[in-house]
């Protein structure tokens, strides 16, 4: 069963993502709604009011990065919070055991291609598919080069958890381990070098192939921009990685190690990508890549003597894929410290990073429930007392005040943003807002309306698309995050007052069927973080509940309602 669960929530990711990295419809749609605004209600009074909340940080220990669906890989340099580099430790898998490879073998060559997100944005010249890419930050009009070496993992990735009784599965983290006192070690991970690329060329170009000497060579296929990387046997520069190959290989024909997928996993337990910067002094490219898509593998292309044709050769393909356990390793080097947040008092600055980073919790009302009937008390019983009567139970029983909105307004901290070199903050367009206690999204998310094609524009009523400054170098001013159902939920339907979270997002529909994933604390407490969260390295600043700069940019909570005649103690009545 919880292998089970674990397949459905790596298919949902993979789906999800698919869609959602291939954007091109920038429309959405508002929800409306039927609750009473100002040109509806006409006997009734309308009016506003904002409430403090307690907002501090919490930064994040290492994070799960096993099964995610999407990875990253590469560095990427944050102007306000520094650099992060995301390596990537996978299984192999085939789909041909105990192969025959035949009489005389020879490697000819060994292709690695990873597909990008790309769209076809048109033709250039009646020749070439223009193509753009949807998933390297930052998004450039060039991408820097990075290096990456690829190893041989000896490293035996398990299934299974052995200190839970190998009843629940092993969990993978991203600071390269298994759990709090289980590390993986470099030299497992860096077994064998099979090459190192100096300078990996990222492009968004169409790759052509062609078949024949220049200049008659003919096109044989045209693919979109990828990650391909070609070891020819002829070329003398490879001859090392074709002798890899074919002893890993093509030379273990007739044995054990492929005769059945156990000994295959392993005699070869995997590949580790390690990313590194092209130079310590220049900046990086970050990529985020379905490892699990079809398209992405290494396939060996060999040759053998024909079997019916004397003196003929001929041309077949061993194809391994990465797979079924895939990790995502992060090396952060912060120039900005995030500190440990102050639950009680609230903090002055929000410092929420993507990755293995930072996110927020938020508590309306303080968080706490009272019987006090002194409606001053900023508590969660004596609020509700303010907009609903209750009975001898407690529970809800008729309105004082309808809710017509509520929203979450938070404010950028534009004076801690820092820009790059071509004056770009890169700020997250997207947050995400959820239940902290059970990490589940609100209801007002289920509500919304999700956009599978655009996932910039998904759910936008509830989690509000960050709002730009279109004469500051499109710098970022506040994120609107509309609650209604959730604070309505509150007053009428006796919900529990829990404790909210806000995270980077980098894809907001995957909250709607992946559960969170966990961090490891060392402890048996019990966190979770958002999967969106995870897949992207972005990070922002946003003024807290007690800023210093002004009061009018701390977060607030912005309740708008209408006034029954029977609520004497009612501003507008």
């Amino acid at each position: 069963m919880k292998l089970n669960k674990i397949a459905l929530r790596n298919i949902s990711i993979a789906f999800i993502i698919a869609f959602g990295f291939v954007a091109c419809d920038k429309d959405f749609a508002s929800v409306n709604s039927d609750i009473i605004n100002d040109d509806t209600a006409t006997n009734f009074n309308t009016t506003s009011e904002k409430f403090d909340v307690i907002s501090y940080n919490n930064p994040l220990n290492p994070v799960q990065t096993n099964d995610l669906g999407l990875n990253m890989l590469g560095v990427y340099d944050d102007p306000t919070y520094g650099r992060t580099i995301a390596s990537v430790l996978t299984q192999v898998n085939t789909g041909l055991i105990d192969p025959t490879f035949g009489e005389n073998v020879v490697l000819d060559s060994v292709v690695l291609t990873i597909p990008f997100f790309s769209r076809n944005v048109g033709v250039i010249d009646e020749t070439f598919i223009d193509y753009e890419i949807d998933s390297v930050l930052p998004r450039e009009e060039s991408y820097s080069p990075i290096k990456l070496s690829i190893f041989e993992n000896s490293y035996f990735l398990r299934d299974f958890n052995p200190n839970d009784d190998f009843d629940s599965n092993q969990a993978y983290f991203s600071n390269k381990s298994a759990s709090s006192t289980e590390q993986i070690g470099s030299a497992d991970l860096e077994s064998i070098l099979i090459d190192e690329i100096e300078s990996l060329t990222i492009s968004d170009k169409e790759v052509i192939l062609t078949d024949g000497a220049e200049p008659d060579a003919t096109i044989t296929e045209r693919l979109s921009p990828r990650i391909r990387l070609v070891w020819d046997k002829d070329v003398i520069e490879d001859n090392d990685v074709i002798t890899y190959w074919t002893n890993k290989i093509i030379a273990q024909e007739g044995l054990s190690t492929l005769s059945n997928p156990n000994n295959f996993n392993d005699y070869f337990r995997g590949l580790y990508f390690k990313a590194e910067p092209e130079d310590m002094s220049t900046s990086g490219s970050l990529m985020l890549l379905n490892l699990s898509q079809q398209d992405a593998n290494i396939t060996l292309f060999y040759s053998f003597d024909s079997p019916t044709i004397e003196n003929e050769r001929d041309e077949a393909t061993y194809v391994l894929t990465f797979s079924p356990t895939r990790v995502n390793f992060f090396e952060n080097n912060f120039t900005t410290t995030i500190p440990v947040g102050d639950e009680i008092n609230g903090d002055d600055l929000l410092y929420l990073k993507g990755g293995e980073g930072s996110i927020a919790g938020i508590k309306l009302f303080d968080g706490l429930n009272s019987d006090d009937d002194d409606t001053s008390d900023n508590t969660f019983e004596a609020w509700r007392k303010q907009y609903v009567i209750l009975n001898d139970e407690g529970e809800f029983e008729s309105s004082r005040r309808l809710i017509n909105e509520a929203n979450l307004i938070f404010n950028v901290a534009k004076d801690e943003i820092m820009t790059d070199d071509s004056g770009n903050t890169q700020e997250p367009d997207r947050l995400y807002l959820y239940n902290k206690t059970n990490g589940g999204p609100l209801i007002d998310y289920l509500q919304d309306s999700q956009n599978n094609s655009a996932p910039l524009f998904s759910i936008p009523n509830h989690l509000g698309i960050l709002e730009r400054d279109d004469t500051n170098e499109g710098e970022g001013i506040r994120y609107k995050m509309r609650i209604t159902s959730h604070i309505n939920s509150l007053l009428l339907d006796n919900a529990e007052n829990v404790e909210l979270g806000i995270a980077v997002s980098g894809n907001v529909n995957l909250e709607a069927t992946v559960p969170q994933y966990t961090e490891q604390t060392g402890t048996d407490e019990e966190n979770t973080v958002p999967v969106s969260s995870i897949i992207t390295p972005r990070g922002t600043i946003l003024h807290g509940s007690t800023s210093a700069v002004s009061e009018d940019k701390r977060l607030y909570l912005e309740i708008f309602y209408t006034c029954l005649e029977t609520d004497i103690n009612c501003p507008n009545n």
